[in-house]
């Protein structure tokens, strides 16, 4: 990573060190505590130096695909964009829309002196840029996030080649280009629910983001920083030990870092000796955890 680090440093651009937002940082702006892997890290890196490769990252809902561009934007100080993707998506959406609705309307009130022709005439009032093209048009470098794009039509993901290859893209009710001021660093998230085209494949990096457990403790002590280490251990042993016999019943939806969050939230405001005897020989609160009623019948069973 030293090397990486210095190569990016000798060519006048930024790396990504991975070094944990401070508390203060996370109340003040809204963010989560991320505590990346070095393999991790070196992805990032590695979008940053190639430019126009997208950093494709794969893994379980909840393992941090998400927050992980945030991270990045903080940390080196640059501009983020994020673009969530829903079934309904277009690529062009992400681009520009345009209002011609609202330009319909206000032409027909023209007449009766509600809107001027000017502003008719002038696309710009009805032209709006959207996340990647609010991206392009930045004075500095923007983080991007393209996230969930497997929720999207099959054909999505190839409809954005052009605008990623080329660094940008045509306006065209106004018969225009808009070019990148800035290349931006994207970062794209999969839950693979479907397969994504070979061509959009092969123009990004690739990272799955395997499960933490040995980052379980630290993950926890990292977002209640205020917590009994005994406390922390014994939730995180037991969660692990649910988890790993979910992996081994091959059950659809595991218990995820997000939930073990939200479920240690509830723990730590009980008292300690009281939760820790708990825990010996059960699952308090198994409603945060457990999302079916098949996992509650089968795993509490085992408990």
């Amino acid at each position: 990573m030293a090397d990486l680090a210095s190569i990016l440093t000798a060519n006048g651009k930024q790396y990504y060190s991975g070094k944990p937002i401070s508390l203060q940082d996370c109340q003040k702006y809204g963010l989560s505590p991320y505590l990346p892997s070095p393999e991790l890290i070196k992805a990032v890196n590695l979008a940053i130096f190639l430019e126009k490769r997208p950093l494709l990252l794969k893994g379980e809902p909840g393992c941090g695909k998400t927050t992980l561009a945030r991270a990045v934007a903080h940390e080196l100080g640059l501009p983020y964009q994020a673009w969530y993707i829903k079934s309904t998506s277009r690529a062009k959406d992400g681009l520009y829309t345009y209002d011609a609705v609202g330009r319909l309307h206000d032409a027909q009130l023209a007449p009766m002196g509600e809107a001027s022709n000017s502003q008719i005439k002038n696309l710009d009032n009805y032209i709006k840029l959207g996340p990647l093209g609010r991206a392009f048009n930045n004075q500095k470098p923007t983080v991007m996030l393209i996230d969930e794009i497997d929720k999207a039509d099959i054909d999505f993901p190839n409809d954005l080649l052009r605008e990623l290859d080329e660094q940008q893209f045509a306006i065209e009710e106004k018969g225009e280009e808009v070019k990148a001021n800035y290349t931006p660093i994207v970062i794209v998230t999969s839950n693979d629910e479907k397969d994504l085209p070979d061509a959009f494949l092969r123009r990004c990096l690739f990272y799955y983001i395997q499960f933490p457990y040995s980052q379980l403790a630290n993950i926890v002590q990292s977002h209640f920083p205020k917590s009994n280490s005994d406390l922390v251990q014994a939730a995180v042993k037991r969660f692990s030990e649910l988890r790993q016999k979910m992996e081994k019943g091959k059950v659809g939806k595991k218990v995820s870092t997000s939930e073990l969050l939200d479920w240690f939230a509830v723990l730590r405001e009980f008292p300690k000796d009281e939760v820790l005897k708990q825990l010996q020989s059960e699952i308090p609160f198994p409603e945060v955890l457990l999302k079916k009623w098949e996992d509650h019948l089968r795993y509490l069973k085992q408990s």
